[in-house]
């Protein structure tokens, strides 16, 4: 046992060692690392069926016992390997970004996996002879684009976003597909089914959207418990890998549903709300342990199965060789045909964005199999209920055609993308680009000339290093200036509001890091920001203000929190609602007005824009500034409150900073840090949120209004009983002229606007409105609409008429304001 143990630790420690020593010569080649990673491995293997024949090398047959320890199954790959390299790989996608592409994403990986099964499997029955429900085994799992393979060389090539986007999506999502067809052509080859086309289907739904179900559940728990955690980043980190492993586990081998599915929804819930649960560098971090255990998992699994082909292949005959062709060239069939034909009609019907030819032409060629693909296989050639002969017949033909997509495609791939332009920057980057080229090399020749004088060096010689930085410098400015006079305005108002949308982004994350704003709060605002991008994007300018007035937008959630209040009374939702939007709205003027401050002149883009961006960004910052004056007036005590709380938050932060300060300068020991810090959390523990009291008691209202301010107190509670409190919205029309009234209303704070021809008329704190349809027994003469939040007194048509017979001196008050209305 303890040998074992032993062999395993080697075979590791050298195969790691190997992975690194790999990696700079595959840099310096242009060649890509996982391919050349399978190909050492490959040649490892056969050196250890070489050995195994009797030879025996010291260290080096010691060190191929160890890797051959290091035993490749189907688990291996699918429990060890497959979590930790999809969940690294789902959690760079943009959620929002996929979410484009969604239907061709979904309809390769559903739709074209299942037409590439049938395909594949046609042809290799017409030339095998061979079972075709065999030849089908074999079409479904070689039609499944493999994540590990196309994620890695996707990120060695540094493919475009949409077109990454496209192919990795697929890649990720088809998994499932391939999986649920592979579980039941293998239960019909086997004899334990006779699953017909509605089992089939009812068993896809059941692995597909189970897995989601899964991923999404367990990653909204754990997401719960990071934000429990405050500012614990190792813990969070720790839960990141708990949850890819657990998410895989629970889905696939408790529940029976597609594993890989429930750790792509779980990363991608992570991607999406993890920024407001992390501070900057903790997520930062957290990247970073995930890519260490990426490069990590992706250097053992291309070795390994590097290994493990020679065994595979030792059986491979001229036959299997004529198969192999025949193998390749309907698989490629049906995918080229998938690509250029489905892809092309989704975008004509509406059903997503159009993909041009060269992204098309590269994900034809980038559908890369690899250790999914063997994976499954190995699942047929480890199940003894197989025959040999169709053990074999899968092992071989996948192995070979892994291979080939590999050692041909994988290679290849970045000329097809030369061929069509991809790898070339659009003409905007480009000016950009040079732009940004001219800033640094300027900068490197300042910083040289201080350098120089600080270190008491020549100034000759500081001017002789620093002369090629200018004249590269003067170049690249040079080609900006004509690349720039070929681009119009609206190009550059673009890419200057992109990068003033990335800094306010910035400007939030500053906030959330210091504690001054919430998770939900943030969530919201990053929503906000990707409203705006995604406004630049499909409008520039205009685009941009639509998105920024959609986010001041009450939205459904207030409006249904206002429904509960005013139909059952429930007031938590509307409190909540209000506080949320308090909030959201004090960290927005925080930000924009800590943008227009700085006065930022954006480099990046054509300095002259900087007049016009900060007219953009002064609007906004007028906008939002007066939707909080409009919630400060209706609430001034709760709003002074939060107010105080955020600055002695501030307060904490910089008192926290100073001493941090201090410890850095070595003026304090880490005992006294350590203290002072304990000190620091025991005052912040103490800052409390004030509680927002919407002030909607009926007793409360009435006491507020003149109207009622002169009666006693058992009529005011007699009054109380018939009148029913309602917050109304700015902008909530209260009544509709022409329509059926069935009551009145009194104001007891703020304002509503009755719409009237030639002018509006605007009533105030103890007017009240709606009295005439009552009166009259007729339709709504006017519309009324409120001027912000309102806080009104309902009294409806029962009620009405009982306040008006018992009190004599209040009915006489409402006819005589209505004979002047009228």
């Amino acid at each position: 046992m303890m040998e074992h143990v032993w062999l395993t630790v080697l075979g590791l420690s050298g195969l790691l060692t190997l992975a690194v020593l790999v990696w700079p010569l595959a840099a310096r080649l242009s060649f890509p690392y996982t391919v050349m990673l399978a190909a050492i491995g490959c040649a490892i293997g056969y050196l250890e069926h070489v050995l195994t024949q009797g030879m025996n090398i010291g260290i080096l047959s010691d060190m191929l016992d160890a890797l051959h320890a290091l035993d490749i199954t189907s688990e291996t790959i699918l429990f060890v390997f497959l979590p930790a390299l999809v969940f690294e790989s789902a959690l760079a996608i943009d959620v929002r970004r996929l979410m484009e592409d969604i239907a061709p994403i979904l309809m390769l990986a559903v739709v074209g996996l299942l037409i590439s099964t049938v395909v594949v499997g046609l042809a290799l029955q017409a030339v095998t002879g061979m079972a075709l429900l065999v030849c089908l085994l074999l079409g479904a799992i070689v039609s499944a684009t493999d994540p590990v393979a196309v994620v890695a060389i996707f990120k060695d090539l540094g493919a475009p976003k949409r077109l990454a986007i496209l192919v990795e999506g697929e890649s990720l999502f088809n998994d499932a597909t391939a999986i649920v067809v592979f579980t039941i052509l293998s239960a019909m080859v086997l004899g334990e089914s006779d699953a017909g086309a509605l089992a089939g289907i009812a068993a896809f739904a059941k692995v597909f959207f189970g897995g989601i179900a899964v991923g999404y559940i367990l990653a909204r728990i754990f997401t719960g418990l990071m934000e429990w955690l405050g500012d614990a980043v190792l813990p969070k980190i720790t839960l990141t890998l708990t949850l890819a492993y657990l998410s895989f586990l629970l889905a696939e081998h408790y529940l029976h549903v597609s594993g890989v599915m429930a750790v792509v929804t779980a990363s991608l819930v992570l991607g999406s709300r993890g920024r407001s649960i992390f501070s900057r560098d903790g997520w930062h971090e957290m990247e970073g342990v995930w890519e260490q255990v990426g490069f990590l998992a992706n250097s053992v699994i291309f070795v390994l199965v590097g290994i493990a082909v020679p065994g595979i292949m030792a059986e491979f005959t001229a036959t299997h060789f004529v198969w192999l062709g025949a193998l390749v060239l309907a698989a490629f069939t049906a995918r080229f045909a998938l690509i250029f034909g489905l892809v092309p009609v989704l975008a004509k019907i509406g059903w997503a964005q159009a993909v041009a030819v060269g992204y098309r032409a590269v994900m034809f060629w980038g559908g890369l199999r690899g250790a999914v693909s063997l994976a499954l296989a190995l699942a047929v050639m480890e199940n003894d209920g197989f025959s040999p002969e169709i053990r074999s017949f899968v092992g071989t033909l996948v192995t070979g055609f892994v291979l080939v997509t590999l050692a041909v495609n994988a290679t290849t791939v970045q000329l097809v993308m030369k061929a069509f332009g991809l790898d070339k920057l659009s003409a905007v980057d480009l000016a950009v680009r040079d732009r940004a080229l001219s800033l640094g090399l300027a900068g490197v020749g300042t910083s040289l000339s201080d350098v120089a004088r600080l270190s008491d060096l020549p100034e000759s010689l500081a001017s002789k290093v620093s002369q090629p930085y200018q004249k590269r410098a003067d170049q690249a400015a040079a080609e900006s200036g004509g690349e720039a006079a070929t681009i119009s305005h609206e190009a550059w108002l673009q890419v200057g509001l992109k990068v003033m949308t990335a800094r306010e982004q910035q400007t939030y994350q500053d906030q959330f890091d210091q504690g001054l704003i919430s998770s939900e709060t943030m969530r919201r605002l990053l929503r906000g920001v990707n409203d705006l991008q995604d406004g630049i994007k499909a409008g520039g300018r205009q685009g941009y203000e639509t998105a920024d007035a959609n986010t001041l937008k009450l939205g459904w959630q207030m409006a249904a929190a206002a429904q509960l209040q005013r139909r059952i009374g429930l007031t938590g939702p509307l409190t909540r609602q209000l506080a949320q939007r308090f909030e959201y709205l004090r960290a927005t003027t925080m930000g924009l007005r800590a943008l227009a401050e700085e006065q930022m002149v954006n480099e990046s883009a054509q300095p002259e824009l900087a007049s016009e961006l900060g007219e953009i960004l002064q609007a906004r910052l007028a906008d939002h500034t007066a939707a909080l004056q409009c919630l400060r007036a209706a609430y001034p005590e709760y709003a002074a409150g939060l107010e105080e709380a955020l600055l002695e938050q501030i307060a904490v932060r910089l008192e926290y900073a100073e001493y941090k300060s201090m410890l850095a300068q070595s003026a304090i020991s880490k005992e006294v840090y350590s203290d002072l810090k304990r000190e620091v959390d025991a005052h912040a523990a103490k800052i409390q949120r004030p509680t927002l009291d919407l002030g909607l008691e009926a007793h409360k209202l009435v006491q507020n209004m003149p109207f009622f301010a002169g009666l006693p107190e058992d009529q005011q509670k007699e009054v109380c009983r018939m009148l029913k409190p309602r917050l109304v919205l700015p902008g909530e029309q209260v009544i509709t002229q022409g329509e059926r009234g069935d009551c009145m209303y009194f104001i007891s704070s703020g304002a509503a606007r009755v719409v009237l021809d030639p002018a509006d008329v605007i009533l105030g704190r103890g007017d009240f409105f709606g009295e005439m349809a009552l009166l009259e027994d007729a339709p709504r003469k006017v519309s009324v609409v409120s001027e912000g939040f309102t806080d009104l007194l309902t009294l409806f048509t029962k009620d009405f008429r009982t306040l008006l017979a018992r009190h004599p001196e209040l009915k006489s008050e409402i006819e005589a304001v209505a004979r002047e209305r009228a």
